[in-house]
């Protein structure tokens, strides 16, 4: 399956394949070219089953993630290309796909679960804000769904969240500095507490801590809460995986 391109409204959204180079995600050449990553540039990059990606090609995501860019250097030149995509990314629990499933279909060997699981490095891990595990649904659920928010709900939800971050700091949440985050997030007490808990269980980074501060606050902001309640910082923190 060869590389796809969408639009995401007026954004960009690319599906990438495992065969991808590392050259073709990032750019580079004699005469450096911008690659999928700048492509994606305010937009989404797509990654299908992620362990399947070479090792290497997923590593180099993580100096753009943070910066937002991607400098490319040669003998003769430097060009830095502009990387402000949002990574979606999905992956099976095990090489089968079945690890976890109630039908107890999955013959995997721990060794090897624990080897396909290990194929996503924990730095790189650490950059991705939500990780969520998304079971099978049984078949009475999807016989007997039951219709969710509309589509116009929610983003009528959201771009009153965004519109709140406009207004308290000139920006959206994800791009605060953490001297920034200072200033425009503020914690009680208890909220304190249940951070300081969780930093020590979870054995929280200063990347992860300021992640997670960013998303609470984004939960906060979509509940048209002023501050980070409990609720908040409790629901950020299910996000960051078992």
């Amino acid at each position: 399956m060869a590389n796809t391109e969408y639009q995401y409204g007026t954004r960009p959204f690319r599906e990438i394949h495992h065969t991808i180079s590392a050259v073709a995600l990032v750019g580079g050449g004699s005469r450096p070219k911008p690659g999928e990553i700048t492509l994606a540039d305010r937009g989404i990059l797509f990654l299908d089953e992620m362990p399947e990606f070479d090792r290497k090609v997923l590593e180099v995501l993580r100096q753009p993630l943070e910066s937002k860019q991607i400098t490319i250097s040669r003998a003769n030149q430097q060009s830095t290309f502009p990387a402000n995509f949002q990574l979606v990314a999905a992956m099976n629990p095990c090489p089968c796909g079945y690890h976890g499933d109630a039908s107890n279909r999955c013959h995997c060997r721990p060794e090897q679960i624990q080897r396909y699981q290990d194929k996503i490095s924990g730095p790189l891990l650490d950059r991705i804000d939500l990780q969520v595990n998304v079971p099978a649904l049984p078949i009475s659920d999807l016989q007997n769904s039951v219709a969710g928010e509309r589509s116009q709900t929610v983003r009528e939800r959201v771009t009153k969240a965004y519109q709140r971050q406009q207004t308290r700091q000139n920006k959206p949440n994800c791009e605060l500095t953490p001297s920034e985050m200072d200033e425009h997030i503020t914690l009680g007490e208890s909220e304190k507490q249940l951070l300081s808990m969780a930093q020590s269980k979870l054995n929280l980074s200063a990347r992860s801590y300021h992640r997670l501060l960013r998303v609470a606050r984004t939960i906060a902001d979509l509940a048209n809460s002023a501050d980070i309640k409990t609720p908040h910082l409790s629901e950020a923190l299910s996000y960051r995986g078992s």
